[in-house]
């Protein structure tokens, strides 16, 4: 996953992202560059949960962010199918999204706050907040679980 870094110094995600979305039957595997920075920046961003893709608003609706859903559909396009690690028991699968705990230890797992028994399956650039309790469940990319909640068991989010 790219630096925030990345993110927070590319001002144009949302207009490099639209315009690859306008041009989504040219993006594939071997698109490099502004568009799949863009995209990887924009996952990243929604990983750490400084942007979501659907947020509520002071009326109590809803306001859709259609470029970062636009990122994530584009990112379908731009990744091929792969081995997966990361599953419950050592379980792999064969996907285009790696798991959000791919690569984490002790240590990623205490700086999250949140607890993930067996079974909980959270695909990156999915956000799980402080103090969140997820049962053997399904997060799905770019979906946002906020803080003090539980993800009950067989529960799909996203």
């Amino acid at each position: 996953m790219p630096n925030l870094a990345v993110a927070a110094a590319n001002p144009d995600l949302e207009l490099i992202i639209d315009a690859a979305f306008e041009a989504r039957a040219e993006i594939g595997f071997d698109t490099a560059g502004p568009v799949r920075e863009a995209v990887n920046a924009a996952l990243a961003l929604l990983d750490a949960g400084k942007v979501r893709v659907a947020e509520p608003l002071a009326d109590g609706s809803w306001h859709v962010n259609q470029w970062l859903k636009k990122a994530v559909l584009l990112s379908f396009r731009l990744n091929d199918m792969e081995t997966i690690p990361g599953g419950p028991g050592g379980a792999h699968w064969w996907d285009k999204v790696p798991s959000k705990f791919e690569g984490w230890d002790e240590s990623e797992f205490r700086a999250a706050g949140f607890r993930a028994v067996p079974g909980a399956i959270v695909r990156r650039s999915a956000y799980i907040a402080p103090n969140v309790v997820l049962m053997p469940s399904f997060v799905n990319l770019g979906a946002h679980v906020g803080e003090g909640s539980m993800v009950d068991t067989w529960v799909t989010v996203g």
